[in-house]
């Protein structure tokens, strides 16, 4: 019997391999789908109960003391949870809804939803949002925080006129307005290098803000037009789109001169930089501090290479401030969290 090690084995090891990881994540998924249901299902009974017979508080306390007694191998049946689960039901009656949606993603991820958003259309929106981008707990948070489900798709493009349907469609979806940037905490920037070098700093925020599918090429990027140099602020290729996108940030308000540049900009990368049967026309994005929507109409009126213009903070607003926790606050309402239950939920995804 030959020990060789066959030629055709690291590619049928790589083949095993993917199809291993496939199956585990697909158990996963079906674990996740079954707690979801289950959790749906109990939610359900509390509800019908609660209608029927009246049940109080003291019913889901004893409730949640039998079935952890019963199952002390499972978490997740703390009177904190059990709650969750008639919230989830409430918000969710149809259970071919649970198997599309909330079944989809991991229960925590439902928890923050079912809490943080009250109309079921925006739910909806960001389980779909969740799926599709795979946003881990904290990410969602911090999309519902600073209300994706209104920015994105609001920047002001030409797009349906400077790129085909449904690449149109697409495009106008991976631009926000405005763009979040308070994880810089810069009250004040003098210039917009300052803001550029603070985003390249945060890169992986950054990224994040800008969504998925953003890959950073360069900064300062230099292109050389007939010996000349010229530099664009930031340069991005975006792997859903196969295109390159093209930012320039600009700290002060948006003026019609800046479409002229930008579109300088995105002819260079087309003929310079752009793989001409691979990627898609170029993309450009002037980020302003703030814009008047009839003036940007103007400006892109005749432009013809894609574009949008969209506007962006670095801080707070400051009647935001205003009302936002004291350390101290924040500091009591974790304790009492902590102290209501220390395994309420299964770990994050």
């Amino acid at each position: 019997m030959t020990t060789l090690i066959p030629p055709d084995y690291a590619a049928w090891l790589a083949e095993l391999k993917a199809t291993i990881r496939t199956a585990r994540l697909k158990a996963g998924l079906a674990v996740n789908r079954e707690l979801v249901l289950l959790y749906w299902r109990i939610g359900k009974e509390i509800l019908e109960r609660q209608s029927a017979q009246g049940w109080g508080a003291k019913v889901i306390d004893q409730l949640a003391r039998d079935l952890r007694a019963e199952f002390s191998d499972m978490r997740g049946f703390s009177r904190t949870n059990l709650l969750y689960m008639r919230a989830f039901a409430s918000a969710w009656p149809e259970e071919a809804i649970v198997h599309q949606l909330g079944g989809q993603i991991p229960w925590r991820h439902n928890c923050v939803i079912i809490d943080q958003v009250k109309d079921r259309a925006t739910r909806e929106w960001y389980i779909r949002k969740t799926i599709e981008n795979g946003w881990s707990r904290s990410v969602l948070e911090l999309q519902i925080e600073t209300a994706a489900h209104r920015r994105v798709g609001a920047s002001q493009t030409n797009f349906d006129r400077a790129l085909p349907s449904p690449q149109s469609d697409l495009a106008r979806d991976i631009l926000k307005d405005p763009y979040t940037f308070d994880f810089l905490g810069i009250t004040d920037a003098s210039n917009e290098r300052t803001i550029e070098k603070a985003l390249l700093l945060r890169l992986r925020d950054f990224l994040i803000e800008l969504g998925v599918g953003f890959a950073f090429v360069g900064s300062q990027y230099r292109l050389e037009v007939e010996g000349d140099e010229f530099f664009i602020d930031l340069l991005f290729y975006h792997t859903r789109l196969h295109c390159y996108v093209v930012i320039e940030l600009k700290n002060t308000a948006f003026r019609p001169e800046y479409v002229g540049k930008l579109n300088f900009y995105l002819a260079a990368v087309d003929d310079l930089v752009r793989n001409q049967t691979v990627d898609a026309p170029t993309i450009g994005l002037v980020l302003c501090k703030s814009k008047k929507g009839t003036v940007v109409e103007y400006a892109l009126r005749d432009i013809h290479t894609p574009m949008g213009v969209s506007t962006y903070r670095t801080a707070l607003p400051d009647a935001m401030a205003g009302v936002l926790p004291s350390i101290e606050a924040l500091t009591e309402e974790l304790r009492s969290l902590q102290n209501d239950d220390q395994d309420d939920l299964e770990p994050d995804r």
